[in-house]
């Protein structure tokens, strides 16, 4: 159980490579920083929304202490110590009510002073990301269009491939039916396989068409010579015709006698 939970977690981290694309990772990142970025912020202005509260009541509060202080004055100016009494009580409670609304101000002031501060420094971190995302993301662009360029130029793309292997069988499918067609021939021409159309000849009967051929083409050419030197050469042009192929008269032996065509 053991190794087959490990055979699928590599295979499932293979397959999870193979699917990864760097940009869409550093994209993702990049959304993240900025959601953080955004929480931030959002956290400065609630702080500085508590604060400017605090604020509003403190200025409240001192209003209130400000007014029993002059009733306070009041009352004793008219001789009524209680009313001046009750003013002056009421004004020291407000005065701890406004000695606390101090205190938490301070508190929230300063954690508004910090999450300002890192607000700013999040921000600078997410600015030279983005700058660094695109630089990692047009490099990787680049490699890969290269690598891509150079697989095709070496055929060891799946494309190139394919194609290569196409180009290989039909190269090889054309020396086979060239070298069974140069066989055929060879066997037609030496007898070894008869022609059912009759059309082919074996090498004898090729060699004595050629050279009756030729012997017709020095007849012709001989007749018409004596065409043109005259009606008395016609004779001695045919016998020197019949003479190039070889059908000349044979020679009178010493002592024997010589007759002539008339």
């Amino acid at each position: 159980m053991k190794r087959m939970g490990m055979i699928f977690r590599a295979k499932a981290n293979k397959a999870l490579d193979r699917a990864e694309d760097p940009r869409e990772t550093l994209d993702y990142s990049y959304q993240k920083q900025l959601e953080l970025l955004q929480k931030v912020r959002r956290g400065v202005a609630d702080v500085a929304t508590s604060r400017k509260r605090l604020e509003l009541q403190l200025n409240q509060l001192q209003a209130q202490s400000s007014k029993l202080e002059d009733q306070g004055r009041k009352a004793l100016s008219l001789g009524r110590e209680d009313l001046a009494r009750e003013a002056l009580s009421r004004r020291a409670a407000l005065q701890q009510q406004v000695t606390d609304l101090e205190t938490q101000h301070q508190t929230l002031q300063g954690e508004e002073e910090k999450l300002t501060l890192a607000a700013q420094r999040l921000q600078a971190k997410v600015d030279a990301f983005r700058t660094k995302k695109e630089t990692i993301k047009a490099t990787y662009t680049a490699a890969q269009a290269q690598t891509r360029i150079g697989e095709a130029f070496s055929g060891i793309s799946e494309e190139m491939g394919d194609v290569g292997m196409a180009i290989e069988r039909a190269e090889d499918k054309t020396a086979q039916m060239q070298a069974r067609a140069g066989a055929i021939d060879e066997l037609l021409a030496s007898g070894a396989l008869d022609d059912p159309s009759g059309m082919a000849k074996d090498d004898i009967a090729a060699e004595l068409d050629r050279l009756s051929g030729g012997t017709d083409v020095e007849l012709e050419l001989q007749r018409m010579k004596a065409e043109l030197a005259g009606p008395g050469a016609d004779k001695q042009a045919i016998e020197g015709g019949q003479a190039s192929q070889g059908q000349q008269a044979p020679q009178a032996q010493p002592g024997q006698p010589r007759f002539d065509k008339q």
